[in-house]
């Protein structure tokens, strides 16, 4: 207990920084499949474009049907929105844990 008292400001410090850190690389990792979804949108638009150019027809009976459940659809929209709260939940956690090493008193 008393190497806690001793170094409270620096393992607060420590502490919120990494989850500052912590709470933006999982954001930041998260953010980029909605552009890579975008990009397979655009390559498919083009694909069916070429398509159409060639000749060959049908293409929206061609296109395959989405196999997902509705259960699965609901679980994975679930899912990300209980990742966007803990990365939220991360970051206000890291902050206050650095306001409070800064204002925490010192017994100097």
């Amino acid at each position: 207990m008393q190497l806690f008292l001793q170094y409270q400001k620096l393992i607060f410090r420590i502490f919120g920084v990494f989850l500052l850190l912590l709470g933006l690389i999982v954001h930041f990792w998260i953010v980029p499949k909605e552009g890579v979804s975008q990009n397979a949108l655009a390559s498919a638009n083009v694909a069916r474009m070429e398509a159409s150019v060639k000749g060959v027809g049908g293409s929206a009976s061609s296109r395959p049907q989405s196999k997902k459940s509705p259960f699965l659809e609901k679980f994975e929209e679930t899912k990300r929105k209980q990742i966007e709260y803990l990365t939220i939940i991360a970051v206000l956690l890291g902050f206050l844990a650095l306001i409070y090493s800064f204002l925490a008193k010192s017994d100097s």
